[in-house]
């Protein structure tokens, strides 16, 4: 799990508060409810560790081509949200679902606790928090 201190100051006294970002199982329960709302169809390919797996977000467009969404690395997150899970997409536009695959195929042999989300949407909504560019 991941965990993040805050310093918070009250009067003239320094607290150390330490806060913890939502468990994976979680997190992914929440994204595909807000997919369902939005009327697309999300899954989980493949469930990882239930505390902190990393989550990686593929949306399929229906023409072969896909969106690959990991998470951004450690200097993107922002002091003031340091629990929230933010995201990068892998490239800029959507490519071949193969090469998604084969991406996603080099993730799980590098860490075999990842959990993998497929949605599927024409017009490629994702509805996750990106980083900033």
């Amino acid at each position: 799990m991941f965990f993040a201190s805050v310093a918070v100051h009250c009067s003239r006294k320094s607290y150390i508060v330490s806060l913890m970002r939502l468990k994976s199982s979680i997190w992914v329960s929440a994204y595909l409810r807000r997919c369902q709302t939005e009327g697309i169809f999300a899954a989980v390919r493949k469930r990882g560790a239930e505390e902190a797996g990393a989550v990686f977000v593929k949306v399929a467009l229906l023409d072969g081509s896909a969106v690959l969404y990991a998470p951004a690395p450690q200097t993107a997150y922002d002091d003031s949200r340091p629990t929230e899970r933010i995201f990068a997409p892998i490239s800029p536009q959507p490519v071949p679902e193969s090469v998604v695959e084969e991406r996603l195929a080099k993730e799980i042999r590098f860490d075999p606790d990842v959990w993998i989300v497929e949605a599927e949407d024409r017009a490629g909504r994702h509805f996750l928090d990106l980083a900033r560019a």
